[in-house]
């Protein structure tokens, strides 16, 4: 699907980028060849490819899943804007 020169006025306009009226042929260009791009890889058989994050494997470090007493509600209690009574105070806003 060729991109015509108003479209690619509008796209540029909505991505708030400025384009010089000389340039919009290219634009054009360019954008079109993008969604040539796009419908080929639509045309590629991903039948039981399973989807992937990354190209190599990896695997996030994962923490021992144990419950912890924690015990450190006066470091927490130091980030907050204002506490009372060992517990975050914050403003009412239902009457």
């Amino acid at each position: 699907m060729p991109i015509d020169i108003e479209t690619a006025r509008k796209v540029a306009k909505l991505a708030r980028i400025r384009v010089e009226e000389s340039d919009l042929p290219k634009l054009a260009d360019q954008l079109s060849g993008i969604v040539a791009m796009m419908e080929e890889l639509n045309e590629v058989d991903v039948e039981g490819v399973a989807p992937m994050v990354s190209v190599t494997p990896m695997r996030l470090p994962r923490r021992a899943d144990v419950v912890t007493d924690g015990n450190i509600q006066t470091l927490v209690l130091k980030n907050a804007p204002e506490a009372r009574e060992g517990f975050f105070a914050v403003p009412k806003v239902v009457e």
